[in-house]
């Protein structure tokens, strides 16, 4: 397999999920062996998507370098590592992605709708000749990464919600990345809006960019409230327990995001991974700790 890059340049914009700041965003073609590289233009440092430089894992996957940093880069890492894009380069001039529709899809439509090129040099492969296993005591959560012959995943989401019960779902070279995974939008528990909104985080958070669980009764004065951060006139609570701001793609939509999200963090080990991952309860932290440990291996 050649590595790949984009065709063209493709420019995206709007407010982070997590700040809510606006922010301008290229992504270009680049070099054969440059890999993803984020360079903070109105900084001028350049971030390579290493899981060396993760700096934080705080509901999101943050890269830093010295005193910049770009926050949320794992919807954007995961379109290129579902597409396979080896080398691109993401020019963004302040600290967070945008969160767009919280999913990939924007940026899968938009490599998709031109094609790759290929490069005329082999792509990189991490094989794994033993298993590693990541594991978080606390939660129960861990990811087990065993040799393959060819890369796939699989991830079981178990949060103990009535809503959600628990979701399976899974990845391989047969399955449509574009019309399949990129489409799941990020997603979470009311009381944990609640919470973030009053900590002055989920600043970008809108009608249009998350998926809202509803896992307890919730009144209408409550209601409100939170039609008023989300820019909503009137919500409800459907039957199936969501919050009324959109419609699932899927039925099992929030599991297939936490596998969009985890085949985003896994890329930052800096090549693609011919192994099976089985992941339980996977997180931005034990992604990207997965993703350490492989890079350790190259």
């Amino acid at each position: 397999m050649k590595q790949r890059t984009l065709t063209n340049t493709y420019s995206f914009e709007g407010k982070g999920l997590h700040t809510g700041v606006y922010s301008h965003m290229l992504i270009k073609p680049a070099p054969a062996g440059s890999g993803i590289r984020f360079v903070r233009t109105d900084l001028g440092v350049e971030i390579p998507a290493l899981a060396e430089n993760v700096g934080s894992t705080a509901r999101c996957t943050l890269l830093a370098r010295g005193d910049a940093s770009v926050s949320t880069v794992e919807h954007l890492m995961s379109a290129f590592a579902g597409l396979g894009v080896d080398n691109a380069l993401v020019e963004i001039d302040n600290g967070e992605v945008p969160i767009l529709d919280g999913s990939a899809r924007a940026y899968a439509e938009a490599i998709m709708a031109d094609g790759l090129q290929e490069q005329d040099v082999e792509r990189v492969y991490a094989t794994i000749e033993k298993e590693i296993e990541i594991k978080d005591e606390k939660t129960g959560s861990r990811i087990l990464i065993t040799p393959a012959d060819a890369p796939s995943i699989d991830v079981t989401v178990d949060f103990g919600s009535r809503v959600l019960g628990v979701q399976s779902a899974h990845w391989d070279e047969s399955v449509d990345y574009a019309s399949q995974i990129a489409p799941c939008r990020t997603f979470c528990f009311f009381h944990e809006v609640q919470y973030l909104a009053a900590q002055g985080l989920v600043k970008g958070g809108d009608v249009d960019n998350a998926i809202v669980v509803v896992e307890h009764p919730v009144d209408d004065a409550t209601l409100a409230q939170m039609a008023k951060l989300f820019n909503q006139p009137l919500l409800s609570v459907t039957p199936q327990g969501y919050l009324s701001n959109l419609k699932l793609n899927f039925p099992d939509e929030c599991g297939r995001h936490k596998l969009l999200d985890l085949i985003g963090d896994i890329r930052l080990a800096g090549a693609y991974l011919k192994a099976h991952i089985d992941a339980y309860k996977p997180g931005h932290t034990l992604n990207t700790n997965a993703a350490k440990a492989v890079q350790n291996l190259i």
